[in-house]
Formats: C-alpha cells, sequence, structure tokens
C-alpha cells in the first residue's frame, strides 16, 4: 500500500496534532452558560459544557483537573480560553495548560459577571481563531502521533471483522514508532489474563492487575448484577450473551504488541507503545480521558452501531456488520463488511482503514465530525462533598 504525506501542526511542546481547535472551557457546571455564550459569538470556537468543578475533592478533584488541563493541553488545540466562577481553580486549569506554551486566557465570572466575561472571553476567542487560523500544517512522522482505540455496541461482526481490522492498524502505528492507548477495563473480564500475559514486565502486569482487580472488586461492592449494563442490550441483541465473548472479541482490537504500561484515567503515556489505560466502558468517558491524556485521533469499531464522537479527538467509526453499514451509513467512516464476505484479505481491510486514517490524519472530518458528534463526559469517581 502507498503510503499518503502526513501533515500536522506542531505545538510549541514539540507534540503533534491534526486539528486546530480554540477551546472555551468552563471549569464548572455554574459557567457553562457564558462560555457557550461565548463560543457562540465567535463562530469556530468550541465550548465544552459539563456538570462538573464544585465540590468535588481528593481522588475525583485531581481527575477532574487532570482532564481539563489535558483536554486543553492535546496538540489538536491551538489555544483555550478557561472560565470559572472563582478564580482559584480556573487558575490552576489555565496555567497547567499554558505550561505547553500555547496561548491561553482565564476569567473569573465573580466581581465580573456573565455579561463582562462573555465580552471579555468572545474578544479573546476571536483573536486566538485569527491566530490559529495562520498556523500551518507541517510533514510529520506517524509514529509522532497518539492513538487511542475502543469498540462499541460491538457484537459478533465485531470480534469476527472490525476488530480485527483494527488491530491491523494498531500494530502498523506502534510498528512506526507510535503509542495507542485502549482500556475498557471491565470489559477485559474472561481475557484479563490474556493482557497479562502480554505486559512488557512484571511491573507492568503487576500495575495493569492492580487497576483490573480494583475495579472488579469496586463493582462486586455494589452488589449489583451487571447483565445489562456489561454485556449491553446492544451486544446481547447481536449475539454476545456474556461478558467473557464480548472481552474476546475487545481484546483482537488490540493487535499483537507488548503492553508497555499500566496508565491511571487520564494520563499522559511517557513509553511509546500499546499502553492500557483504566477506564470506564462508557464511550464518551473513554475518549474525553484519552483525549486528556494527549490522543488526537481514534479508532472506533463498532457492530450493531455508535455514534459518539468527541470535541478534540476525531472518532474514526470502523464496522463488519452490513446491516448496520446499510442503515447507519451517515456514521460509519469504514465498511470492512466485506471481511466477512470474504472478499478481501485481513491485510487489506488494514490498507482500507490505513488509508481513512492518513486522510483523517490530513484534515478529512469524520462522520462524528460532520454530524456534530462532540460527546465531553469527565469521569467521576465519587459524589461531591
Amino acid at each position: 500500500m502507498a503510503h499518503q504525506r502526513l501533515t500536522g501542526y506542531r505545538r510549541a511542546d514539540g507534540r503533534v496534532g491534526i486539528r486546530n481547535h480554540v477551546l472555551i472551557i468552563p471549569v464548572d457546571d455554574l459557567s457553562n452558560a457564558v462560555s457557550e455564550s461565548a463560543a457562540r459569538a465567535v463562530p469556530g470556537a468550541l465550548a465544552l459544557p459539563h456538570p462538573y468543578g464544585r465540590l468535588q475533592f481528593g481522588a475525583d478533584l485531581e481527575l477532574f483537573f487532570r482532564t481539563l488541563i489535558g483536554t486543553g493541553a492535546n496538540p489538536n488545540v491551538a489555544a483555550a480560553i478557561v472560565i470559572g466562577i472563582e478564580p482559584a481553580w480556573t487558575e490552576r486549569i489555565a496555567s497547567g495548560i499554558a505550561e505547553t506554551g500555547k496561548p491561553v486566557a482565564q476569567f473569573s465570572i465573580e466581581r465580573n459577571g456573565d455579561l463582562r466575561v462573555l465580552e471579555m472571553a468572545a474578544r479573546r476567542a476571536a483573536q486566538m481563531m485569527q491566530d490559529a487560523s495562520e498556523l500551518v500544517r507541517e510533514p510529520i512522522e506517524r509514529g509522532e502521533l497518539l492513538m487511542s482505540i475502543k469498540c462499541g455496541e460491538s457484537d459478533t461482526t465485531s470480534g469476527l471483522g472490525a476488530n480485527p481490522a483494527t488491530s491491523q492498524a494498531v500494530d502498523r502505528h506502534i510498528a512506526a514508532g507510535g503509542t495507542v492507548i485502549f482500556g475498557e477495563t471491565t470489559e477485559l473480564t474472561g481475557g484479563e489474563h490474556l493482557i497479562a500475559a502480554r505486559c512488557a514486565t512484571d511491573e507492568v502486569r503487576e500495575k495493569f492487575q492492580r487497576f483490573y482487580d480494583d475495579y472488579v472488586a469496586m463493582v462486586e461492592r455494589t452488589g449489583a448484577n451487571l447483565l445489562g449494563s456489561q454485556p449491553t442490550q446492544g451486544n446481547i441483541r447481536g449475539g454476545l450473551s456474556t461478558i467473557e465473548e464480548k472481552a474476546l472479541g475487545n481484546i483482537e482490537k488490540t493487535g499483537t504488541f507488548p503492553v508497555v504500561d499500566a496508565l491511571a484515567p487520564g494520563e499522559r503515556p511517557t513509553v511509546p507503545g500499546l499502553n492500557f489505560m483504566d477506564t470506564s466502558c462508557a464511550a464518551a468517558e473513554f475518549i474525553t480521558l484519552t483525549a486528556a491524556a494527549g490522543a488526537v485521533i481514534h479508532l472506533f469499531p463498532t457492530g450493531q452501531g455508535n455514534v459518539v464522537g468527541h470535541p478534540v479527538e476525531p472518532v474514526i467509526k470502523i464496522s463488519a456488520n452490513p446491516v448496520t453499514v446499510a442503515t447507519m451509513s451517515e456514521h460509519i467512516d469504514v465498511d470492512v463488511s466485506g471481511l466477512l464476505s470474504l472478499d478481501y484479505s485481513l491485510a487489506e481491510a488494514g490498507d482500507r482503514l490505513e488509508n481513512v486514517i492518513d486522510r483523517t490524519i490530513n484534515g478529512r472530518l469524520t462522520c462524528a465530525e460532520v454530524l456534530g458528534h462532540r460527546e465531553f463526559a469527565p469521569t467521576r469517581l465519587f459524589p461531591s462533598a
């Protein structure tokens, strides 16, 4: 397969992005309204409304800061504005983003009010948009990009087609020196030993096993029966009757390379290669965490069909289910259903996917981007104070 010349935006901290967003980040739920108003005043600026940021504490608060700082610091972001009700947390998030060297502005609503903040933020966003428009794409190497992967609404065609096709892209990306994040901790149940066996060192294996055991213990403490959530009703309708069946299909997409590290939610990878991240299996939460860790492109194999997107990290949907491809065509970026009818080989399916990956890197919008799917969902660990 002939490879395309890849281009991207090289940021001040050396990392490479494939989009050029100006974000308006509310620190808390009280700041959503003015953030969204500022984004409406400056078309093209993206607000990230969410329901959190008040009275969080401990590990939950640290994850919240890591998520918002990481999102603003993502290489797909050219500049960011942070708006909060109080100055202290606003300053912490803005300062964390500014460490990347990208332009950052911050505004607090207290002692200003929404309307004054709206004017100041909109004026700053307008200038940032103009400055970002002058940034020029330059040649990049595949291995400079951080990729993440997750499957959703899986069925039998996922494990047989879409996930193996994704594994082709994962292996090729890592072979080129790149880094890939996978996770979905509970969705490894019944196959967690397969991931443990692929861990590169005893230390990584212990970290992975601790993440997995702690997550399962948390679920068990609730006394709940996960059937209906894991596997989902869509999974069951698609032929995956147990979590073990789902796990084996899920693991198919991770490729063949060793697992080089096990990361906390939203933690930025430091070791090139295949990295596990301790995450929920909820699609929007997962992609929000990987974007916060710096991922700039996401591969999302789906069986029954999923529509998730993200405001910062483009999501490429891959499906091998001919019914899904026909009925949800506006959501599917790569059709690999020909794998199941033996129209082409797995390597050729990988070529099809890699072609769309390269075009997306170079600026082609994904289906989710075109349809306005910008699901931003920070993860909560426990209730607020």
